[in-house]
């Protein structure tokens, strides 16, 4: 028997536990119901239905891998959003979530190597047989290439068709799955990761998009990049970087110090790297953000990995008008705004925007690009999606009438899953200033 692969692979299987999501979730709170009747103090029952609610979600979608745990990563981001009695419960399902997935066998690891490198995988020395990372269509090896140490990552076998099965069938549970994350919309995340599906699955464009990043930021005193020594369809070698911690580390433990230090250089990486690769890192989950600490433990430089999800900008920059837009709104002259907006696409023909009610919708979207510095928080980020998604509000039917182009979709879920990376670090970082110096249209006209 040729053991291939643990991924649970066969569809019928794994659309059977990504539809029973939604029904758990159903099942618990009729429980929780049956609870509070008999007598059980509300909050009580409503931790506990949240504690397993998360168990069950997040390692549904961590051992399913594929589609599954891409989403679950992708969700990860927004838990800053999430009120904090609803948070709570789910974050250190969350953050695990962000930084590990369950290994394959080294035997399939070892057959895949030998596959897709060829006669090159006896240049492939001394691998280690626990993976050193592990994510959602793949896992990373320790090695040695030529004598050098690398990071030799593998895809998943089944990755593909698990992938594209997962996020279909995600789309169709996305309504069942929405009361687990009140205030997100799931379905156009969903739909947004089923477009990107076929880039990531492929690890050439991986390749040519580091190499790319690794010569634009070889010497950076900021950031760092892994060199790429080999890329084929399923396998991408690259430079070692020695980093035992990411963000996640700093998220859940770290100093305000490191907060405020690693916050305004991924923010600086986030707004920077456009204009000097075209590409835009699409995947900010804290996962992919390593730290890379003096010789004596402060903070140090930021290291960047895994290019699979990026967005190649055809300005070879973010979009000047994008920063126009954001000027004129600290310029708190929303009359131009509604106009500048119509003409980009954000208002629809015939749509009519009050210019008063987007002042009061995007005022505090806009605060940390009007003050010298910022601090981001889960209280910050809450009460932005609170705001946005009360019906009674103001700023909820002004969203209601606003339209995002095709162009700024990927740009836009970026930015926000960037804001909340750094709501949850809480962050305090000169934002304005970031933008003046790297965002095209912001420091003035034209």
């Amino acid at each position: 028997m040729n053991c291939v692969t643990e991924l649970p692979r066969k569809a019928m299987a794994r659309t059977a536990r990504l539809a029973a999501l939604p029904l758990g979730y159903a099942g618990r709170s009729a429980i929780g119901l049956g609870k509070r009747i008999g007598g059980a103090p509300a909050d009580a029952v409503m931790t506990e239905l949240q504690q397993r609610t998360a168990e069950q979600l997040f390692k549904t979608l961590g051992e399913l891998k594929g589609g599954a745990m891409k989403f679950g990563q992708a969700m990860s981001i927004f838990e800053a959003a999430l009120p904090e009695d609803l948070a709570a419960p789910y974050r250190e399902q969350l953050t695990r979530l962000q930084d590990s997935a369950p290994p394959m066998p080294t035997i399939t690891v070892r057959e895949i190597l030998a596959a897709e490198l060829g006669a090159d995988a006896g240049r492939l020395t001394d691998l280690q047989a626990d993976p050193a990372a592990a994510a959602s269509i793949g896992q990373v090896h320790r090695a040695r290439w030529d004598g050098q140490d690398v990071a030799v990552k593998i895809q998943y076998p089944g990755a593909a068709e698990a992938l594209r099965n997962d996020l279909r069938q995600l789309a169709r549970v996305a309504r069942g799955i929405g009361p687990v994350f009140p205030g997100i919309d799931v379905k156009p995340l969903v739909t947004e990761l089923q477009a990107r599906a076929e880039e990531e699955l492929d690890y050439r464009l991986e390749a040519e998009a580091q190499r790319v990043f690794a010569a634009e930021y070889a010497g950076d005193p900021v950031i760092e990049v892994p060199g790429v020594l080999a890329g084929t369809e399923k396998v991408l070698v690259s430079t070692w970087m020695e980093s035992p911690d990411s963000l996640a580390r700093v998220i859940r433990e770290g100093s305000q110090a490191e907060r405020d230090h690693y916050g305004e250089e991924f923010v600086r990486f986030l707004f920077g790297a456009p204009a000097r690769t075209g590409m835009l890192h699409a995947d900010p989950h804290p996962g992919n953000f390593r730290l890379l600490p003096e010789s004596d433990g402060s903070p140090g430089r930021l290291g960047v990995l895994d290019f699979g999800a990026v967005a190649r900008l055809p300005e070879r920059g973010l979009p000047r008008t994008l920063g126009a837009l954001i000027r004129i709104a600290c310029l708190d002259d929303y009359g131009q705004l509604v106009d500048a907006l119509r003409a980009e696409g954000f208002i629809r023909e015939r749509i009519q925007v009050d210019a008063a009610q987007l002042r009061s919708y995007l005022g505090p979207f806009v605060e940390p690009a009007s003050v010298e510095e910022f601090t981001f928080s889960r209280a910050w980020m809450q009460e932005q999606f609170r705001r946005v998604n009360d019906p009674r509000g103001e700023a909820y039917q002004v969203m209601l009438r606003l339209n995002l182009p095709p162009s700024y979709l990927l740009i836009h879920r970026t930015w926000v899953g960037g804001v909340g990376v750094l709501s949850q670090l809480g962050a305090r970082i000169p934002f304005r200033e970031i933008l003046l110096e790297s965002l095209p249209g912001f420091a003035e006209e034209g």
